[in-house]
């Protein structure tokens, strides 16, 4: 993977927005479209929450969630392209905000979830003394 891939991508949506008359495309639409995929996504796990390794080898599952998972991907990064920011800057900033926020060595400690729909009672903490300072 080359080192400009994020900005190669980029140019790849941009382009093919533009071919298409869709370069002017409201955000709030785009933001919409985002959820609607993800809606989309999140049905292949509705009635069910499978195991990773479970998902892992259902290979008709798969296919279908990376059809979703493109589309969730196209949209949020036609997003980023139309509102001109660098997608890379920004996942790499909210990464080092997370990594602040929710440390390794207290997260990988704490995990609780293994399988299954447990909660991790330190995550949901600190998510909300975070919430609280907004």
């Amino acid at each position: 993977m080359s080192l400009n891939f994020m900005k190669e991508l980029e140019k790849t949506i941009h382009n093919y927005l533009k071919e298409r008359g869709w370069d002017h495309l409201l955000p709030g639409d785009i933001a919409k479209s985002v959820m609607i995929e993800g809606a989309e996504l999140l049905e292949h796990f509705q009635w069910e929450n499978l195991p990773l390794e479970k998902v892992r080898r259902n290979k008709e599952k798969i296919e279908e969630i990376k059809k979703e998972l493109a589309d969730v991907f196209i949209y949020a990064l036609e997003l980023s392209v139309l509102l001109k920011m660098d997608t890379k800057k920004i996942i790499k900033e909210k990464l080092a905000h997370s990594a602040k926020k929710y440390p390794a060595h207290l997260m990988k400690k704490h995990a609780k979830r293994k399988s299954g729909s447990g909660k991790d009672p330190l995550y949901w903490q600190i998510k909300k003394e975070h919430r609280g300072k907004k």
